[in-house]
Order: C-alpha cells, then sequence, then structure tokens
C-alpha cells in the first residue's frame, strides 16, 4: 500500500487563502467578493496587497453573487467568499439565474461545508450544497481533501472559464497530499491499488478512506482509494474501470446521502455496471452542534464507518 503522509494538519480554508494571495499576484483579472467574512475565508493578505481588486460586500450574499455576474461582462474573474450554507442555500436564485442560466465565469467558493463546522450548529452545517450545485447546467462542482489540494483547486479554476463551486472547510485537517500533485478538473486521483473493494472518497473523508484502507489491510483485505475531488464533470472512467476490477463500491462524503457524490456514482454504475454500493454520508438529516470529531463520530463519518461499510459491501458481491 502507498503511504500518503500528514505532513502537519492544517485546514483547508488556509490553503484557499494561499491560492487566493498567489492568484493576486499573477493574475490581474482575479478579483475578490466577501460577505463580511473575510478573516474566516483567508482573504487577508488578497485584501492588503490589491484593495483595488476586493470588494467587501457585507452580509448581502444575493448582492455578492448578482455584483460578480456583472463584473465578468468587463473581463474580471470574481471569486466570491462566505460560509458554504450562505453561498449556496441562501442564495440559490441568484446562482441559478444570474451565474448558472448566463454561464458567468463566477467562482463561488465555500468554507466551512458540512457537519466539521461544528460548535455552531446545524442551521449553519449545510448538507445539501452539492446536490443543489451539482443539479445546475454547466456548474462545475470541486470538493477538496487538504490545504495542499484546496490551493491546487484554487489556482485551477482560475484557467477554467465556466461557473465553479468550490467547497472546502473550516477545521485543521491531515495535510497529506502532495504540494505538486497536479489538479486537473475533473480527473480522479488513484490514492491506493487494490483488488477486493473500492473506495471513493471526497473531501475530509479521504484522509479517512486511507485510514480504512490501511486497517483492512491487516484483514487481508485489498481496498483501491480514488479521491474524487471533482464530483461535477465526475471522472466516469476511472469509476468503472475501477469497479469492474474490485466488483463493489463504498463511497464516503461529508454531505447527505441524497444528492451528493455517492448518488452520482450510483448512476454511473446503473447506466454501465450495475455493482453492490454502500454509503458513508450522513442518513438523510440535519446536524447538530458539537466538535468536529463528535459530530464524525456520532454520523458515522469516520474510518471505522468506511471499514464496516466495506465489509458490508463485499459481502454482497
Amino acid at each position: 500500500m502507498k503511504k500518503y503522509t500528514n505532513t502537519g494538519s492544517k485546514d483547508t480554508r488556509s490553503g484557499f487563502g494561499v491560492g487566493m494571495t498567489e492568484l493576486g499576484q499573477k493574475n490581474e483579472k482575479v478579483v475578490a467578493l466577501c460577505a463580511d467574512l473575510i478573516g474566516s475565508l483567508k482573504f487577508d493578505d488578497f485584501k492588503k496587497n490589491h484593495p483595488e481588486r476586493f470588494f467587501q460586500i457585507g452580509i448581502a450574499e444575493a448582492n455578492m453573487i448578482g455584483i460578480a455576474a456583472g463584473l465578468t461582462i468587463g473581463g474580471k474573474i470574481p471569486f466570491t467568499g462566505t460560509f458554504a450554507n450562505f453561498s449556496t442555500g441562501r442564495v440559490y436564485d441568484q446562482i441559478r439565474q444570474s451565474v448558472a442560466y448566463s454561464d458567468k465565469n463566477v467562482k463561488i467558493c465555500a468554507s466551512h461545508a458540512g457537519l466539521t463546522l461544528g460548535e455552531d450548529g446545524a442551521t449553519h452545517q449545510i448538507l445539501e450544497d452539492i446536490g443543489l450545485m451539482k443539479m445546475l447546467p454547466g456548474m462545475t462542482v470541486i470538493n477538496t481533501c487538504d490545504h495542499n489540494q484546496t490551493k491546487a483547486a484554487t489556482l485551477a479554476i482560475a484557467d477554467y472559464h465556466g461557473p465553479v463551486y468550490l467547497r472546502f472547510g473550516r477545521p485543521v485537517v491531515p495535510n497529506f497530499m502532495p504540494a505538486d500533485e497536479p489538479f486537473i478538473i475533473g480527473k480522479a486521483i488513484m490514492l491506493n491499488e487494490g483488488t477486493d473493494v473500492t473506495i471513493i472518497a471526497t473531501g475530509h473523508l479521504v484522509w479517512e478512506a486511507l485510514l480504512a484502507a490501511e486497517a483492512l489491510e491487516s484483514e487481508g483485505i485489498s481496498a483501491e482509494v480514488i479521491n474524487i475531488h471533482t464530483i461535477k464533470p465526475l471522472d466516469e472512467e476511472a469509476i468503472l474501470k475501477s469497479v469492474a476490477k474490485t466488483g463493489c463500491v463504498v463511497t464516503a462524503e461529508e454531505h447527505n446521502y441524497l444528492g451528493g457524490l455517492g448518488e452520482s456514482v450510483a448512476g454511473v454504475l446503473i447506466r454501465n455496471n450495475p455493482r453492490p454500493q454502500e454509503f458513508v454520508a450522513v442518513q438523510d438529516s440535519f446536524g447538530e452542534s458539537g466538535t468536529p470529531e463528535q459530530l464524525m463520530e456520532k454520523y458515522g463519518l469516520n474510518s471505522d464507518a468506511i471499514i464496516k461499510a466495506a465489509r458490508k459491501v463485499i459481502s454482497r458481491k
């Protein structure tokens, strides 16, 4: 099994901030808009270095999306930033009409996604955002796993023309992807080759999938682990090739199982090569207040849950 090492835990939102700082220096078309959360989104350096390209919109997220769409007409590349709940659910109509339908080159960047927002509670822990965004025609949906990958994704989407939803998180998590790992939109990354079960993970669950694969190896179970950072467009070829080999799949995500990565993978399989699948995801519920660790444990979003799902799905082959 190839070893991926935690080189020092960091928050993914800081990866976004580092990426924005670099973009500010190298691409004068990039502008940033924030809904009164400069520190939380790590916009500090961008604002300091490029005040003429930074717009503090205040707590007016719908207005922020409209302004961003307008800025694209003048050739700017706007990056909007706020919490995932406010980036999607609060402004869905504006995104649908002004960005997706109009095919505007807006990058919707969302921090504090999923349960790991933690103590702020259920009202802020959006678990439906991937579903909301992936259903919009033309919208690219990206969910990164660590600091390095978030930085790489931030840089990559600036060069990609079209609306993008970039999802990342609040807490400190293992930073294990190589800093020089190429980020190719729509291309999955094979982390570990295996023969008995495919584990397809996204976001914070990628590290948990690697831990699960290591534990399963000690049981004599060979797990293939795939990092799906781009949920739309989905790398169908990588999924089908892996599942054809292993014969079963576990999907793992910090999102409701309805509308998330798991449903996208199931759709690919049912249309091409149906195989047993188990979902590690939130089971159609809202979250609650608690530490990220407590919530991931309670809602079954960790390596132990992936291990149990892998054993179960193998038994169904």
